[in-house]
């Protein structure tokens, strides 16, 4: 099936809804990004409720206005990770610490259990996990300002 051999909807409940060009409809319909840290843009697949692939879509920015919308609003309810602009402070430098930092969402606190929840990806970004299970993402950990470097190499 093509990128664009498909209609999506969403049903009376707010779950996306796929119809395939030979009229199959397939209910609960997730949109999930196949790199979704590395490469946002490029790549995501439409599962199944049971995660089987229906649609693989190559260039999301390809589609047509209306579902590329829907598409963007299903990933943005289910995708949460912000992304650290700035470190204020840290409580110590022993783990588990409170990490005080500036995201793109806004000012917030969490608590770092230990050093293994900081994951290097692509240089230069991090993962950063907190005792909760969010992640937060450092995109550059070298454009990070001075202060924020130097307490982030504590924990590298």
């Amino acid at each position: 099936m093509t990128e664009t051999d498909f209609s999506l909807d969403r049903n009376a409940f707010g779950r996306l809804v796929l119809t395939t060009a030979d009229g199959t409809v397939h209910e609960n319909v997730v949109p999930v990004r196949a790199f979704p840290i590395a490469a946002p843009d490029d790549g995501l697949s439409l599962l199944s409720h049971d995660g089987k692939e229906l649609v693989w879509i190559s260039r999301p920015s390809a589609l047509p206005a209306a579902p590329r919308a829907l598409i963007e609003e299903e990933l943005a309810g289910r995708e949460f990770m912000p992304e650290i602009r700035r470190l204020s402070a840290v409580s110590g430098f022993a783990c588990p610490c409170v990490w005080y930092v500036d995201t793109d969402r806004g000012e917030t606190a969490f608590v770092l259990k230990g050093e293994e929840d900081i994951r290097r990806l692509a240089p230069p970004n991090l993962l950063i996990t907190d005792n909760n299970g969010i992640h937060y993402l450092v995109r550059d950990m070298n454009a990070l300002d001075k202060t924020s470097r130097k307490l982030l190499d504590r924990f590298l």
